[in-house]
């Protein structure tokens, strides 16, 4: 009995870290506003060029969090991003080069512990790809620029598209609507003479 009830919690403790993509070297993330990296020559919000770096730059230009997640497909412990409940309105981008990833009226409460979205903001801006890692079958999702993980997507979202995507928040970074309204409208003041 003893036995049955202690592999039962083991097994729902399992359940809990795989449920969107885990691995040993967990990450907390403490910020809201991760990648306003001044210092990444490759971040933009208005390229759509494809970003391919030697492993050993990534790491020169990213946080060391950023870099674990994004580069070395780590996952940040669930609960733990400063996202995962924001109601903000605004875009998702990648943390990593900047590329739009999801709009916050696609973003949901799915209570798996990472920010949850049932829909990319276009169709290149994720690529997906087998992940069969932990003896699972899942589909990682990473950015459509960089390449860099994001995490994963599953068949059990809300509609419209039934999906789930499961992304780590450390490389997320967010613009709320009205910041991008007033960059946009400083940008197209003419020069004062």
């Amino acid at each position: 009995m003893t036995i049955n009830y202690i592999n039962g919690f083991t097994l729902a403790a399992v359940l809990l870290v795989v449920s969107c993509g885990s691995n040993n070297n967990s990450i907390k993330t403490t910020e809201m506003d991760n990648a306003k990296n001044k210092n990444n020559p490759v971040y933009s919000h208005t390229d759509t060029g494809k970003v391919v770096l030697a492993d050993d730059e990534w790491k020169k230009l990213l946080s060391p969090e950023v870099y674990h997640v994004a580069r070395q497909k780590a996952t940040e412990r669930p609960g733990t991003s400063a996202f995962e409940h924001s109601k903000e309105i605004g875009t998702y981008y990648c943390a990593v080069c900047g590329n739009a990833l999801f709009k916050s009226d696609t973003k949901f409460e799915s209570g798996c512990g990472w920010p949850s979205f049932y829909e990319p903001i276009s169709k290149g801006s994720i690529i997906y790809t087998p992940d069969n890692s932990y003896g699972m079958k899942r589909t990682e999702v990473m950015c459509g620029r960089c390449k860099s993980h994001l995490g994963h997507v599953f068949e059990d979202g809300p509609p419209p598209t039934g999906l789930r995507y499961c992304i780590n928040g450390v490389v997320l970074d967010f613009e709320k609507a009205q910041q991008a309204e007033e960059k946009y409208n400083g940008e197209q003041k003419p020069a004062a003479k």
